[in-house]
């Protein structure tokens, strides 16, 4: 794939960074269907035979005339064409397409996001992932705070106490294991090609050590203030199953650009799986801790025991801590990456913008 930049009516195409926009906004295309429009346009009104799309976009994988059709069907519909009146994709029956368009071309040096330096790049990312595990505490904190409560807020119940308890706790341990994450993983993109399968181990290797960091302090600071430890919770085996989840949502959702929305979903399906098999495995999520630390400390006033009503349970049982286990991946594993996908594309679209104000015209062919 070149690195020119082409454009056409109000459309640019920039084949190094595989973007297709009209005016500032982008259109989604997939990988397929960005590689078939980018074939058209280069040929620039010269035909392109079906053959020639099965070679170069389909790579030789055999499919249907129909995949062909849809695929065109698809890139006239993002770009405004009609099939009947084309203004930027002919057919020519039986033969193929030919892009009918005036096209211009410009060709740029490629300005990798990495020429930012990884200093620049490392905080931007890193500091994007820590708040969005700050947004999930947060939601995670007013669920269990209101659930804990178990009555509506008020002076003199004590309810806006267990509250704020509870949404410093979950936003304090949400931000520490975003930071120990989003960290390792921003360090991976920065040291290797950006976000490789290195990202993986940097979202692991980031979580284990924030997970062991954390259950250690907080196991020495229940025995220095009660002179006993509540038990086991969350600590460097959940850290590092879930931070290798979050790894693996922002390689998929990075790699290739992902929108945002469709990003924070794959996430949310991967944290919400690794939640869930820590919990099967007798792990233990947030949800657990409290309920592990409302069982040793009986005299407090959190309590769990509404949550596991809503699962036919007398307390916070198993039932009830798988599902909040899965919930609680889902929703830190979709806000950090999706915080991140967010700060990595305007990383990309402001150094995008700095190339394409330098354009540098191709040279005349023949």
């Amino acid at each position: 794939m070149g690195s020119a930049v082409y454009r056409f009516d109000d459309f640019t195409l920039d084949e190094g960074e595989r973007r297709l926009r009209r005016g500032d906004t982008p259109v989604e295309l997939n990988n397929r269907y960005f590689d078939a429009l980018a074939l058209l346009v280069r040929e620039d009104g010269r035909l392109v035979s079906k053959d020639r799309f099965l070679d170069e976009v389909w790579n030789g994988v055999p499919v249907t005339d129909e995949a062909l059709t849809q695929c065109v069907r698809m890139l006239r519909r993002q770009l405004g064409d009609d099939a009947a009146r084309p203004r930027f994709i002919e057919t020519v029956p039986k033969h193929g397409y030919r892009f009918i368009a005036r096209v211009e071309t410009s060709a740029r040096r490629p300005v990798p996001l990495s020429d930012a330096g990884p200093l620049p790049r490392l905080p931007v990312l890193a500091a994007a992932g820590i708040v969005g595990g700050g947004i999930a505490g947060l939601f995670g904190g007013l669920f269990y705070g209101f659930a804990a409560s178990g009555a509506p807020l008020g002076p003199g119940t004590g309810a806006t106490s267990v509250l704020l308890v509870l949404l410093a706790i979950t936003s304090l341990v949400a931000v520490l294991g975003a930071a120990g994450v989003s960290l390792g993983i921003a360090a991976a993109g920065t040291l290797s090609r950006p976000f490789d399968r290195w990202t993986i181990a940097g979202g692991a290797a980031g979580g284990l050590i924030v997970g062991a960091v954390v259950k250690l302090v907080g196991r020495d600071a229940f025995e220095l203030l009660f002179g006993r430890s509540p038990g086991d919770f969350t600590g460097a085996a959940e850290g590092l199953v879930l931070g290798a989840a979050v790894g693996i949502g922002t390689w998929l959702a990075m790699r290739e650009e992902t929108p945002v929305r469709r990003a924070i979903l794959m996430a949310g399906a991967l944290g919400a799986a690794a939640g869930l098999s820590i919990a099967l495995l007798g792990g233990r999520m947030m949800g657990g801790s409290l309920a592990q630390l409302a069982r040793s400390f009986p005299d407090s006033r959190l309590r769990l025991d509404q949550i596991g009503a809503l699962f036919g349970e007398a307390d916070f049982g198993p039932v009830s801590q798988a599902v909040l286990a899965g919930l609680e991946g889902a929703l830190f594993a979709g806000c950090v990456v999706g915080a991140m996908a967010v700060a990595e594309h305007k990383l990309h679209a402001h150094w995008a913008s700095r190339v394409d104000r330098q354009p540098h015209p191709l040279p005349a062919e023949g």
